[in-house]
């Protein structure tokens, strides 16, 4: 099997005509890129029939669409009326994600607050559950990602992010290989860390593996910003990363969040086109 890998930018390319969304998915294609995730990470701004053109232009560009929730979901938080909104966003980003025709909403599920691991985690897994069913239920085509994420505060290292996808049916994990170098404070000291990191995934996920990547700078806290992939303090190797994925026959799509967005993704599908 020869894997097969897609290249985008996480939200508009900066090098775009026009600021809106349309316009980014143009500017991919010019680029020769593949996908594009649009950004409600400040909130679900986008007007279903705004969305509706939005797919029109994937569709005649051919571009896969991907969609980010508001960074300000906590679904573990200790005010009930907190989750509940954390829900709806994730909702609403997945009702407009659904009209864009994208394929997957990813979010940052929640974060620990000094409670028990394993206590947040069936919680966080309970309440993704009902997001699901609010899916199936609109008879959504668009499928959950939680994200891994940067710091340990966070719900979502690998382990616990494959639990929420074992758990909930339909879930299928956003994988930022970025996140989880912080996290870890360095994980990835060499293409073996990528595989070893590769073979704790499910081989199902691994046909169509959802991935973020970026330079990045962290402390001994975790992710601190993202940087690009080549500049001073960068320890991420996105060499390493792609060799391992092609090594391991992955499929998939890698959105790059790196400052200069459409500039690093080039980086990584040249790369990729040479393995």
């Amino acid at each position: 099997m020869t894997a097969k890998m897609l290249f985008g930018t996480a939200g508009v390319p900066g090098s775009s005509k026009g600021s809106d969304s349309v316009s980014g998915i143009e500017r991919i294609r010019e680029l020769k890129l593949d996908a594009m995730e649009l950004e409600f990470v400040r909130g679900v701004h986008m007007s279903e029939a705004t969305a509706r053109q939005v797919k029109k232009a994937a569709e005649k560009n051919k571009v896969l669409l991907r969609v980010h929730a508001p960074y300000f979901i906590n679904l573990n938080s200790k005010e009930h009326e907190k989750v509940e909104a954390s829900k709806k966003r994730i909702l609403d980003s997945a009702r407009v994600g659904e009209a864009a025709g994208a394929k997957i909403v990813t979010f940052h599920p929640a974060y620990f607050q000094g409670m028990g691991k394993k206590e947040v985690l069936e919680k966080v897994i309970a309440e993704i559950e009902e997001i699901a069913k609010e899916i199936a239920k609109n008879k959504w085509r668009i499928r959950l990602a939680p994200e891994t994420t940067g710091k340990a505060s966070q719900v979502g290292s690998l382990g616990e992010t494959l639990e929420m996808c074992r758990k909930v049916k339909g879930v299928e994990p956003m994988v930022d290989w970025s996140h989880l170098h912080a996290r870890d404070n360095g994980r990835f000291k060499g293409k073996r860390d990528f595989l070893d990191a590769i073979d704790e995934i499910p081989k199902k996920f691994l046909k169509n593996l959802q991935m973020h990547a970026s330079g990045i700078r962290f402390t001994a806290k975790g992710e601190r910003n993202h940087l690009n992939m080549d500049e001073g303090g960068n320890t991420f190797n996105y060499k390493w990363l792609l060799e391992a994925l092609h090594e391991r026959k992955v499929s998939g799509c890698i959105i790059c969040e790196s400052p200069d967005l459409e500039g690093d993704a080039l980086l990584m599908q040249k790369h990729w086109k040479k393995l």
